[in-house]
């Protein structure tokens, strides 16, 4: 019988998460029987109050995974934050170590990076990033990893360009800005990344063309999106949200339990199953 371990999703609205089911998917899948993941609604004022609350020792804390609005807010409060998360000013990931420190990472990046190259996409000479929030910039910090070329993030304000072309210099990226009236351009690109809301890319839809390159569109619900859909009916290779989702979430199973590699497929399996109405 494996030790009682826990680990939860934090963020405000939580509700909606799939990290619960993806990572107890996992501990099932690797059987880690006293394993449990869940989630808990907490805001940017609640969260050092809650991790204060905490007796990691005493409940067997593993670790969190932290979404929105908590990603930079975590950061002053940890012992530890790995280069990759102060790359982009974000945290998602806390693991709790054994002498009691907080140490934070980002796994949305590698995970982007790792999604990408699950479907043999593994160096582009130019992309385009749809949008320029936290999202955004993870976009960004993958791309300086597989990108030789110039990154074009096509944004709404010129507020938001000089902030995606400063972290460009930061990550050692070559980042041109253009705005989102021109943003049909992106679709061009051997390899487009849409970080935008739900429904904010359902207009270029119409302008996806005969060959369109590799597009990652990041939200999963709801899936397929009209830009998706029309890439995917015209040949293109799709990404969704549920692949970045499931990849960050094997990195942070792995770094929670310590067990490699994590269960990929019982993950991904039990997410569509989830996003199907099965669970």
């Amino acid at each position: 019988m494996t030790a009682s371990r826990r680990a939860a999703v934090l963020g405000s609205p939580i509700a909606h998460s799939l990290s619960p089911v993806l990572h107890n998917a996992a501990y099932a899948a690797l059987g880690l029987d006293g394993w449990s993941y869940g989630r808990h609604e907490v805001d940017e004022a609640a969260l050092p109050g809650f991790l204060a609350s905490l007796d990691v020792e005493g409940d067997g804390w593993a670790g969190l995974s932290l979404t929105m609005p908590l990603k930079r807010a975590v950061i002053p409060l940890l012992d530890e934050v790995s280069e990759t998360a102060l790359a982009v000013d974000a945290v998602n990931t806390v693991v709790f170590t054994a002498d009691g420190r907080r140490t934070g990472d980002n796994t949305d990046i590698p995970g982007l990076v790792a999604a990408l190259a699950e479907r043999g996409i593994t160096r582009v000479e130019q992309a385009a990033v749809l949008g320029a929030g936290a999202t955004a910039s993870s976009a960004l910090a993958a791309l300086a990893r597989i990108c030789t070329g110039e990154v074009t993030a096509y944004v709404r304000s010129p507020e938001r360009a000089a902030q995606m072309r400063d972290l460009g210099d930061r990550l050692g990226v070559a980042v041109r800005t253009a705005p989102w009236e021109r943003a049909a351009d992106a679709l061009a690109a051997p390899l487009t990344i849409s970080t935008t809301p739900a429904g904010a890319n359902d207009a270029l839809a119409h302008a996806v063309p005969a060959e369109p390159g590799a597009l990652f569109d990041v939200l999963y619900h709801p899936w397929p999106t009209k830009l998706a859909a029309a890439c995917a009916e015209r040949g293109g290779t799709v990404l969704g949200g549920l692949d970045l989702l499931v990849h960050q979430a094997v990195l942070q199973c792995e770094r929670f339990t310590g067990i490699r590699p994590a269960p990929l497929a019982a993950m991904r399996a039990a997410g569509e199953a989830a996003l199907a109405g099965g669970s």
